[in-house]
């Protein structure tokens, strides 16, 4: 199975060491495309767009996302790239599930809560030290 990992890299890098746990686990179920959103050494001005450029990030990302199976979104930190990757993932029907940790203090826009689907789109709240099980939930009630 492929897995599209979505994470906040210059929105924010926060989170990184939780988004590493969370790839970890993943890798339990498929093939993880955007493994690279959980490197430590990835940092809030992400890859090297003057070597890459944005576009060519942009494409090879939607390329990803259109390979994958399945869509996983740590969705705590808030992020543009984020929203708009699950924006177009819901227009791919793309099964989605959005983490979001409620001890952040944050509240999650409600366009993503609001999106909720039981079929296709899910957010699930939960906390740190429960990722693994949420993942390992998600993964076998899947229906593909």
């Amino acid at each position: 199975m492929k897995i599209y990992f979505c994470g906040s890299i210059r929105g924010g890098r926060d989170d990184v060491h939780l988004y590493r746990r969370i790839v970890d686990k993943l890798r339990d179920y498929g093939t993880v495309l955007t493994e690279h959103v959980s490197s430590s050494e990835l940092t809030d001005r992400g890859e090297d767009a003057k070597a890459a450029g944005d576009k060519l990030i942009h494409d090879r990302d939607m390329d990803w996302l259109r390979q994958a199976e399945v869509v996983v979104a740590e969705v705590t930190q808030p992020s543009l790239g984020v929203g708009y990757e699950l924006g177009r993932a819901v227009d791919m029907k793309k099964k989605i599930l959005c983490l979001f940790r409620l001890s952040s203090g944050r509240t999650l826009s409600a366009m993503i809560r609001g999106a909720e689907d039981s079929d296709l789109f899910l957010v699930r709240d939960y906390r740190e030290d429960e990722a693994e099980n949420v993942l390992e939930q998600f993964f076998t009630n899947l229906r593909m």
